[in-house]
């Protein structure tokens, strides 16, 4: 079976390269080429990402776009622009606009929690007028935040049912599920049906780490739960959150939790449809 990864990271951020070397990832383009062959990925979806200063994202000094850190993604691979919501400048959107016109563009990235902002704050409004303008969906980031800056009450997935009843046409991703806010975030997908949930970053670490919490049939049941609830394996989309984790036990993880009738789907067919600008071309 061919893969699409719906969220992955290539950026130069300190915690990540940290994180990886801890979790015996090679994060460079090599590895990343290596572990997405040997893993029949053939497209994905890296997530704009960057820090002036190494350590310091959140950093409010970040220009919009944010980017990835490779001179261009390889082939069949697209991003999504990443916001500060700091630097939204007529200027800084400006550069945005530049960003969302490139064909490798499919969709926005907004990191609530790790910025400190509601989704609902006037400060993203230009942003989703942005996005319905290019007909880009939004992906946010929700729940657990990965620096210890980060203000739950603002990753909380809650607030993006609110988000999403006062924009139906915009397409909404809710990244990692709202891990650990699962059963909300399976209510906001049961009752919206502009809202998408990714299923990255639900456990993080080394091979060691993600098999022994496999192994935990009590944590297993939690997401299963969840995703029942949700009754929504039509939108669901596998994300890997790379390079916080190795490729392949990432990907039997999640295959433990979704029924294999959905496999398809939810590791191909539904990041197509969501990420509508994406046209792969498959190789033999």
């Amino acid at each position: 079976m061919n893969i699409i990864d719906a969220h992955f990271h290539f950026s130069g951020l300190k915690c990540f390269r940290e994180a990886a070397q801890s979790n015996g990832v090679n994060y460079s383009l090599q590895g990343f080429e290596k572990e997405y062959s040997e893993n029949r990925i053939i497209s994905g979806v890296c997530m704009g990402l960057s820090e002036g200063i190494p350590g310091a994202f959140p950093d409010q000094e970040a220009l919009n776009p944010m980017k990835y850190d490779l001179a261009e993604l390889p082939e069949n691979f697209y991003f999504c622009a990443g916001v500060n919501p700091h630097q939204l400048s007529q200027s800084q959107l400006a550069n945005l606009k530049q960003e969302l016109n490139k064909p490798q563009c499919v969709g926005i990235k907004i990191y609530a929690g790790y910025y400190h902002y509601y989704l609902t704050d006037s400060v993203y409004q230009p942003v989703y007028e942005l996005a319905l303008k290019y007909k880009l969906p939004v992906v946010i980031h929700t729940g657990d935040t990965y620096s210890p800056k980060g203000l739950l009450k603002y990753s909380h997935p809650l607030i993006v049912d609110e988000l999403a009843v006062c924009n139906p046409e915009l397409k909404i991703l809710i990244a990692h599920l709202g891990n650990p806010w699962l059963m909300d975030t399976a209510e906001i997908l049961y009752k919206n049906k502009n809202v998408y949930g990714d299923l990255s970053g639900l456990q993080v670490g080394d091979s060691h780490l993600l098999k022994r919490f496999m192994n935990q049939e009590l944590y297993m049941n939690m997401f299963r739960t969840a995703l029942i609830l949700a009754d929504s394996y039509d939108k669901l989309l596998f994300g890997s959150d790379w390079p916080l984790a190795p490729m392949s036990d990432y990907i039997e993880f999640i295959k433990q939790l979704i029924p294999e009738v959905h496999h398809q789907a939810v590791f191909y067919d539904n990041a197509l449809r969501f990420f509508s600008k994406m046209k792969i071309q498959e190789k033999s």
